[in-house]
């Protein structure tokens, strides 16, 4: 089990480093630019100790303190020599290292975005509220801290390190024997509090994602929650989350403090231990007293170099748990991609036997030996209760799931032979509850045909009756919606979609009881508009509504996920039917 979590810390910062390498021409050559620093970094101490040795040796063999000024000054002016050239390269090497990270991370952020808005439908609807987008967030967060700081800080205190231990080799190896005693007990102690410190980093994460999902849940609810007086019940929510958060903070807090405080001990217990040594061989003659304060200052500097990697370690391994995580959600499988992209459907839909489950519930069948056959421009009403199978037909037709049984026909080409991108470009659905994006009202309604010109959006507006409420509003067809369009009211939301259907110009409309939920004014308006939009085109209605169902060329009553009773509103009324029971107690 060790090896293998091992093997997935480094496959995951493997991954990480692929994306810096993307940017080679700019992160390589401030990968150089670090070490170059980092070697300079060593030349503080180096002349340090020949400031502070030459005056020693100096006063001991009595050179004239003229001499010694002057090669003091000059060992001064070397070191700000030194230090003026690493300055000028870390600038350069700072911007070098920002761009090729925010540049990987732009990269990273535009691959995971792609990967799941291809996503099948499956996927999200096991998703809570806001969850995926604050995981995410809080992964990516994880990441760029990490390229901007803890990549940079382990090169540059390697190389101090290794550097160090050079100089503190040259300078008395028996000394730098007993320093080195420690390096295995470091090593070995990161090995251990490493792993814990990665659990307990990636059950953070998972807590905080179950608290901003609180957060998000209560914010895009609001109105619920404020209606029934619901305040203090979000709060225990929330609060009860971020419990759960500190909890297992807290106890990961506990293993990164022993660690470092495990390592202090450690390290500066041997300089201690070295120095009281390093001493006695003064005392003794068996080091010169310039060895001696090199040792003594490069040793510190080493002390201080392995003293950083705790938290550089207990940094990487907090990446390697989120960029797992993000690794998980490229794993996953999207939507297929095959089928023949160019095809142009007539609007012919059959459904032969299907049944259908939902992954999640595979026990319970939704839709059992669905049968019918849509000719073109017909328009086929689906009535019946909640819960009858009704939405889960329109979520099949638009492949958002794939049929247990059965199969499904466009224009007497299986399903599965047409590619999902040809056949909803040629679909279009108007739901009951219409979201919209927050930008303007135009780039919602453009939202259908990305490429309309302002003409082609304002006939379509007009066809969809709602040219003269957009006009009417300050900023006309800039307006800005709001979130999910709420500055606009249902029918005005309603007319916008209906738009939006208009300009996609399809073969085959979806129209999910777009009616139900409005007053008898904008009924009037988004009937008219319907009326536009269906004509010539495969239409097929969920509805509640009388007036949306008459009219229909066939009507499928559905109950218990099958199909009960078909036909004209006339004879389903003369049947005294299933239908008819619905019309005297439903529908309006």
């Amino acid at each position: 089990m060790p090896a293998s979590k091992t093997d997935s810390s480094i496959a995951a910062h493997r991954w990480v480093l692929g994306y810096l390498m993307k940017e080679k021409k700019i992160f390589i050559p401030s990968l150089l630019a670090l070490f170059f620093t980092a070697v300079l970094s060593l030349a503080f101490p180096w002349f340090l100790k020949e400031l502070i040795g030459n005056p020693t040796d100096a006063w001991k063999s009595g050179v004239d303190s003229q001499q010694v000024l002057e090669k003091s000054n000059r060992i001064v002016l070397e070191l700000l020599a030194v230090l003026a050239l690493q300055a000028i390269v870390a600038f350069f090497r700072v911007q070098g290292f920002i761009r090729a990270a925010e540049s990987a991370l732009n990269r990273l952020r535009q691959d995971l975005f792609s990967h799941i808005v291809r996503l099948p439908m499956a996927f999200y609807q096991e998703q809570r509220s806001g969850a995926l987008s604050n995981r995410i967030s809080a992964d990516l967060g994880i990441v760029r801290d990490t390229l901007l700081q803890t990549v940079p800080q382990a090169v540059r205190q390697s190389v101090i390190l290794l550097g160090g231990l050079v100089f503190i080799l040259i300078a008395s190896w028996k000394l730098s024997l007993i320093l080195l005693c420690s390096v295995p007990v470091v090593i070995l102690a990161i090995a251990i509090f490493g792993r814990k410190v990665k659990g307990f980093s990636k059950q953070a994460q998972d807590a905080l994602e179950d608290s901003s999902s609180v957060l998000e849940e209560s914010v895009q609810g609001i109105a619920d929650v404020k209606s029934f007086h619901n305040e203090a019940f979000e709060e225990k929510r929330y609060a009860s989350a971020l419990s759960e958060f500190f909890a297992v903070t807290r106890r990961g807090a506990k293993y990164r403090a022993a660690f470092l405080a495990f390592i202090i001990f450690v390290l500066f217990g041997t300089i201690a231990l070295v120095t009281w040594f390093g001493a006695r061989m003064l005392a003794h003659g068996e080091i010169s007293g310039t060895n001696f304060i090199s040792f003594i200052l490069f040793s510190i500097f080493v002390g201080a170099s392995l003293g950083s990697f705790p938290e550089i370690i207990s940094q990487l391994q907090q990446t390697a748990g989120a960029t797992e995580r993000l690794r998980e959600i490229l794993r996953l499988s999207t939507e297929p991609t095959g089928g023949d992209h160019s095809a142009r459907m007539e609007g012919h839909l059959r459904f032969r036997d299907v049944s259908f489950s939902y992954p999640s519930r595979p026990d319970l069948t939704v839709l059992r030996n669905i049968s019918f056959d849509v000719s073109p421009g017909q328009r086929v009403a689906f009535v019946g209760p909640s819960g009858a199978g009704k939405s889960t037909m329109f979520s099949l037709i638009l492949g958002f799931h794939e049929i247990k049984s059965g199969s499904i026909e466009v224009d007497g080409h299986a399903f599965e032979s047409w590619s999902q991108r040809a056949l909803r470009a040629q679909m279009a659905i108007v739901p009951q509850e219409v979201q919209l994006f927050g930008g303007t009202i135009r780039e919602n309604i453009a939202y259908g045909k990305l490429d309309a010109s302002e003409a082609e959006i304002e006939h379509a507006a007009q066809q969809a009756n709602a040219h003269d409420f957009i006009t009417q509003q300050p900023d006309g067809y800039q307006t800005i919606v709001g979130p999910r369009g709420t500055k606009l009211s249902g029918g005005q939301r309603q007319r916008i979609a209906i738009a939006r259907a208009i300009l996609a110009d399809p073969r085959i409309l979806l129209l999910d009881e777009a009616t139900s939920a409005l007053d008898a004014e904008s009924e009037r308006l988004v009937h008219e508009a319907l009326e536009r939009l269906m004509h010539g085109r495969t239409s097929l209605i969920i509805a509640h509504r009388l007036s949306t169902v008459r009219h229909a060329d066939r009507i499928l009553v559905f109950q218990h996920g099958k199909i009960v009773e078909q036909g004209t509103h006339h004879d389903l009324l003369e049947a005294h039917g299933a239908y008819r029971y619905l019309v005297e107690t439903q529908l309006i």
